[in-house]
C-alpha cells in the first residue's frame, strides 16, 4: 500500500458512522413488524435486506429480515423430529408477519462509532449492513459494506471522503 493509501486508510477507520451512514430514512427499507410477508418479499426482490420496527412513528428496531432469511417461507415443506421421534411438518405459509421471519436484535451501531469498529462488527458477525440507532433504538439510517467501499474508493480518487 502506498503511503497516501496508508494515511488515507487510518483516517477512515477513525471517522465517525455519522460522517458515512445513509441518512435518507425514507429509502431504508423499512417496515413494521406486523407487515404481511407478500409485502416484505416486494421489498426483498429489490433490495438485500429491510429492517424491521415496532412502529413506523417511533422506529424502535425490533429486527431484520434478508434474503437468506426467507429461504424458510420458500422452501418445500421437511419433517424435523422431536426428541420422541414424532415428526412435525414444517409447512409454508405458517409465517404471514415479518416479525415470524425477522431475526431479533440485530446488530446495531450508534452516530459516535467509528468506522473500524463498524468494520469489526461486521467480520466478527459476517453481516453486511447495520442500522445507525440512537439510545431508545430508533433507526436513524444504515451503513452497509457497500456504502463504505464506495466512499472510500472516492476518497481514492481525491474526492471528498464525507457528504457535503
Amino acid at each position: 500500500m502506498k503511503k497516501n493509501e496508508s494515511k488515507l486508510i487510518s483516517e477512515f477507520y477513525e471517522l465517525k458512522v455519522e460522517l458515512l451512514m445513509d441518512k435518507k430514512v425514507w429509502d431504508i427499507p423499512i417496515v413494521e413488524k406486523d407487515t404481511q410477508i407478500i409485502n416484505v418479499l416486494s421489498i426483498l426482490d429489490g433490495r438485500s435486506h429491510v429492517w424491521v420496527v415496532n412502529n413506523s412513528e417511533n422506529k424502535e428496531l425490533a429486527g431484520v429480515i434478508t434474503r437468506q432469511d426467507v429461504l424458510e417461507i420458500l422452501a418445500p415443506p421437511r419433517a424435523s423430529y422431536s426428541m420422541f421421534s414424532v415428526p412435525s411438518y414444517k409447512i409454508r405459509g405458517t409465517k404471514s408477519k415479518a416479525e415470524d421471519v425477522m431475526s431479533k436484535d440485530p446488530i446495531a451501531t450508534r452516530c459516535d462509532e467509528k468506522i473500524v469498529d463498524v468494520l469489526q462488527k461486521m467480520i466478527k458477525h459476517r453481516i453486511r449492513r447495520l442500522p445507525v440507532i440512537d439510545k431508545n433504538k430508533k433507526v436513524l439510517g444504515e451503513i452497509t459494506l457497500q456504502h463504505l467501499i464506495h466512499k472510500f474508493y472516492l476518497a481514492s480518487q481525491y474526492h471528498s471522503i464525507t457528504d457535503n
